[in-house]
């Protein structure tokens, strides 16, 4: 079908056989477009690890780094050393007085999805967590995102809640930022003194998929907020979605298998649909 005139894509996908997930909550943008569609009820939903998107947007937009700049060292507190392994959380292995610039820990913030991290950093700008969920929550209303709570860094509270819809708000703003983008389509990286770290999205690299981030647990499910490169015509944009609450209340793995198995579908079906569109005048 040819796209021109008063049609749009969003008319493209809705008259397409799309693969959308039958549970929880999705929504789909693309640059320049809008909106390619909405699926299931909107109700804040826990949302775990995502809420580390949310950390880095407000750590970025509080201490900007250019493309290629470090950052100032952090040191590594005795807090965020002694939560290493604790509760079963996704943590990253530091030890008191390690320090890493500020572009290292947002690698470990959103690589290895390290909840200590999530709170270390919190700490270093604002002294306490609960001040920087303040800032997190500011954030949020600033960006329209008036159906998302923060209660912490990491997202292991089950009261950080959101929808898909306000996450692709979050996701628009963030892929502006040369530094997150780049670290966000990261598959693995090496720090040194704590080694080689595998990124927890396995679907980067395919589809055209440059991030953003995973999130899961057993409240929350598997949620995956998603960019993927589509050529449509003769431009290349950017497609954003949000896959929230899969497979709820089973595993955090199984919900995160879920979630990535939905995305994946959904991001081939959208993507062949798009690029097999024309786009005119």
């Amino acid at each position: 079908m040819d796209i021109h005139g008063d049609g749009s894509l969003a008319e493209v996908v809705e008259e397409a056989a799309v693969p959308w997930p039958q549970d929880g909550q999705t929504a789909v943008r693309i640059e320049g477009e809008g909106s390619l569609g909405v699926r299931g009820e909107q109700q804040p939903v826990p949302i775990a690890s995502l809420a580390k998107v949310m950390t880095a947007y407000v750590i970025l937009t509080e201490h900007p780094l250019r493309p290629n700049e470090q950052g100032p060292l952090i040191e590594v507190d005795q807090q965020a050393a002694h939560e290493v392994g604790v509760g079963g959380e996704s943590t990253v292995p530091v030890r008191p007085g390690d320090a890493f610039s500020q572009r290292r820990m947002l690698e470990l913030l959103l690589i290895p999805s390290g909840n200590n991290i999530a709170r270390l950093l919190a700490r270093w700008d604002s002294g306490t967590q609960e001040a920087f969920v303040k800032k997190m929550q500011s954030a949020a209303r600033k960006l329209g995102m008036d159906h998302s709570t923060y209660t912490g860094a990491s997202g292991i509270e089950e009261t950080t809640r959101s929808t898909a819809a306000d996450q692709l708000n979050l996701a628009q703003q963030v892929m502006k930022n040369p530094v997150f983008r780049h670290i966000a389509a990261s598959r693995n990286v090496t720090v040194p003194g704590v080694g080689p770290v595998q990124n927890t999205n396995s679907l980067l690299g395919t589809s055209g998929i440059i991030g953003l981030k995973t999130g899961s647990s057993t409240p929350a499910g598997g949620n995956l907020l998603w960019a993927s490169e589509v050529r449509i015509g003769d431009k290349d944009r950017l497609m954003l979605g949000a896959v929230l609450h899969q497979g709820a209340n089973t595993t955090a793995g199984e919900g995160l298998r879920t979630a990535l198995d939905n995305s994946r579908a959904l991001i081939d079906a959208l993507r062949g649909r798009l690029g097999s569109s024309r786009s005119e005048g």
